[in-house]
C-alpha cells in the first residue's frame, strides 16, 4: 500500500484506500505490544544514550531517556584512538544502561555504535571491554548503514515522504534519500564537528576541505531539490538558536521549519552572538555549543550546494530508526499520528470508541476539506475526551497543551496548534486571555475559525452520548444557504436539552447559519 504523506498532500477523497483512519488498530495486536518496551543504546562520537521506547502506537513514546556526553571521538583524527576519558565516561554509562534494563524487564538491548568506535584503532578492543564488563554487545554499523537507519526514523514520523536526510554526528556526517517510504542512495562523509577541528588551515582551510567533501557528495547522490530533514543533535542546536532569533512561540524541534534564508541569517547570527549568552538563553550544553560554530560551516555549505525547496528538523533519528526496523510494515503503513490517538483515546477516554461515532456526526461540516484538514479533525474527535481527568478550570488550555507539545509524528507545527485549537474550544467557547495566544500566530484567520467550528462542534457532539444500537441524529451542513440542519431521532430527543441547544446554537454562530431543528417521525 502506498502511503499519502499528510504534510505533502493535497487532497484525497476519505473514501480513497490510503484515507484508512478507521483500519482496525494494531496497538493491540501481538506483533505491535512485542513493541510495547524496545531499548535501544546508541554509542555516537559525541555522545551514549539510552531510550527506551513504547512503539506499539505507532509514534512511540519515550518511556526513558538518558544521554551522556562522553566525546568518544574527541582527538580521533591525531591519535587514532577513543578519547580515554571519553572511554571510561561511555564505559559507566553503559554499564548504567544495562542494569536500568534489568530493572525494567526489558528482554534486552540493542547497542549500535558508530563513526568513532568503526574508525577508532582501540575500537575493537572497546567492544570487547562493554561485552566483558556489561555482556552487551555492540554492533558496529558503517556509514551507510547508519545513514540507513536515520533515513528509517524519519520515516517513522512522516511515512510517505521523500528528500533528502542529512544526520550530523560528532565524527561524520550521513546523507540518505527517502521516496515512497523507501531509502535510496545513501554515502558517508567525515564532516562531523569533532573531525573538522582537526582540519590544519583554520577556517580557511575547513572551508576548502568542506566544499570538496560537498561536492564529492553531490556528485554521488545526484540533484536533491526536495526537502531537506536534518537529524542529529547539533542541528537541533542551531534549530534552537533559529526560533530563538526569530522569537518562535512554539518551542517544538520536531518539524520545525527552516528556509535557505532563515538558515543564513542565522549563522550570521550565531558568528556575531557571546556563545555563553546564547548557550545559556538557548538551554544548549557546553559540550554541544562548542560545537555549533563548526557545524554551521558545514550547513551552510550543505544548503548552498544541494538547494533544498524547505528545511524540515527532525527529532526522530538513528535510535528511531532501530525501533523501526522491528516494525512489521503493516504498523509502517499506518498513520503515526491517527494510530497515537486511537492508542490515547482506548488509554485515557471515559468511553473509547466514541471517537469515531463523533467524527461521523460531526463530519458533514467539513465534507468538502481536503484529506489533510478531515486527518485533522479526525484526531480531534479521537482525542476529545482524553483529558478529562483534568480540573474543569485548567481541562481547556490542558488540551491546548496537550496537542501541541506531545510526541507526535506527521504533524507541522501549524497542523499542532489547529489541533490544540479545536481541543480548546472542545471546552470553551473563548480563546481570549490564555497563554497561548501567541501561539495562533502560526495560523490564519480563516484556519482559526475552522478550528472554533470543530472544537464547537465536538463540544455539541459530546453531549449526545448513547448506547450502542441506538439510532443517532444527522446533521447537515448547506454552506451556500448558510443552513446547519439538525435532525433528532427518537432516541436523540431526550438528549438534546438546554445546554445541548445552547452548544448547537453557538456552533451555528461561528459558522454564520441560520438553523433548522427537527424530530424526525
Amino acid at each position: 500500500m502506498q502511503i499519502v504523506d499528510p504534510s505533502q498532500a493535497e487532497s484525497v477523497d476519505l473514501s480513497h484506500p490510503d484515507a484508512n483512519f478507521f483500519g482496525k488498530p494494531l496497538f493491540e495486536d501481538p506483533s505491535a505490544r512485542a513493541l510495547s518496551r524496545v531499548g535501544v543504546v546508541d554509542v555516537g562520537s559525541n555522545s551514549v544514550r539510552l531510550v527506551v521506547f513504547d512503539g506499539a502506537a505507532r509514534s512511540p513514546a519515550y518511556f526513558y531517556n538518558e544521554k551522556i556526553m562522553c566525546a568518544l571521538g574527541s582527538g580521533l583524527s591525531e591519535t587514532g584512538r577513543l578519547n580515554p576519558a571519553g572511554r571510561t565516561r561511555a564505559l559507566n554509562a553503559l554499564r548504567r544502561f544495562q542494569r536500568l534494563a534489568q530493572g525494567m524487564d526489558l528482554p534486552g538491548l540493542s547497542v549500535v555504535a558508530t563513526a568513532a568506535v568503526r574508525d577508532a584503532d582501540d575500537g575493537p578492543a572497546f567492544c570487547e571491554e562493554v561485552r566483558r564488563e556489561t555482556g552487551l554487545k555492540l554492533w558496529v554499523i558503517d556509514g551507510r548503514e547508519e545513514a540507513r537507519l536515520s533515513a528509517q526514523g524519519v520515516l517513522l514520523g512522516w511515512p510517505g515522504s521523500y528528500g533528502l536526510v542529512c544526520d550530523i554526528g560528532g565524527s561524520s556526517m550521513e546523507l540518505a534519500e527517502i521516496s515512497q517510504g523507501r531509502v535510496g542512495r545513501r554515502v558517508t562523509s567525515p564532516l562531523g564537528p569533532l573531525k573538522l577541528q582537526d582540519v590544519k588551515g583554520g577556517k580557511k582551510g575547513r572551508t576548502a576541505h568542506i566544499k570538496e567533501v560537498m561536492n564529492g557528495l553531490q556528485d554521488e547522490m545526484g540533484a536533491q531539490r526536495d526537502r531537506l530533514f536534518l537529524v542529529g543533535g547539533s542541528w537541533r542546536a542551531i534549530a534552537r538558536i533559529d526560533m530563538h532569533r526569530r522569537g518562535y512561540p512554539l518551542h517544538v524541534l520536531h518539524e520545525y521549519r527552516m528556509s535557505a534564508r532563515s538558515v543564513a541569517a542565522t549563522v550570521k547570527y550565531i558568528a556575531e552572538a557571546d556563545l555563553e549568552d546564547l548557550r545559556s538563553a538557548c538551554r544548549i550544553s557546553s559540550a554541544r555549543m562548542s560545537l555549533v560554530p563548526l557545524a554551521t560551516e558545514v550547513l551552510s555549505r550543505l544548503v548552498k550546494t544541494f538547494k533544498p525547496k524547505d528545511i524540515a528538523i527532525s527529532s526522530y533519528g538513528i535510535r528511531e530508526g532501530m525501533l523501526y526496523e522491528q516494525m512489521p510494515q503493516r504498523l509502517r503503513d499506518r498513520d503515526p499520528l491517527i494510530e497515537s490517538c486511537r492508542f490515547a483515546e482506548a488509554k485515557d477516554a471515559r468511553m473509547p470508541g466514541f471517537g469515531k461515532q463523533l467524527y461521523g456526526f460531526i463530519h458533514p461540516i467539513f465534507k468538502s476539506a481536503p484529506l489533510a484538514k478531515k486527518r485533522l479533525v479526525k484526531a480531534a474527535c479521537l482525542l476529545h475526551d482524553v483529558s478529562w481527568r483534568a480540573h474543569p478550570d485548567y481541562r481547556a488550555e490542558t488540551c491546548f497543551d496537550n496537542a501541541t507539545r506531545a510526541n507526535l509524528g506527521g504533524l507541522k507545527h501549524s497542523e499542532r496548534v489547529y489541533l490544540g485549537l479545536a481541543l480548546l474550544h472542545r471546552y470553551t467557547n473563548k480563546r481570549e486571555g490564555t497563554r497561548f495566544e501567541d501561539l495562533l500566530g502560526l495560523l490564519d484567520e480563516k484556519e482559526q475559525k475552522e478550528a472554533e467550528v470543530l472544537g464547537k462542534a465536538m463540544r455539541f457532539g459530546a453531549m449526545l452520548w448513547m448506547t450502542q444500537g441506538a439510532q443517532r441524529g444527522t446533521m447537515r451542513w448547506f454552506p451556500k444557504k448558510k443552513l446547519l440542519e439538525l435532525r433528532l431521532t427518537p432516541d436523540m430527543v431526550p438528549l438534546y436539552g438546554e445546554v445541548a441547544e445552547a452548544r448547537f446554537m453557538s456552533l451555528a454562530g461561528s459558522l454564520g447559519a441560520e438553523v433548522d431543528v427537527k424530530a424526525a417521525r
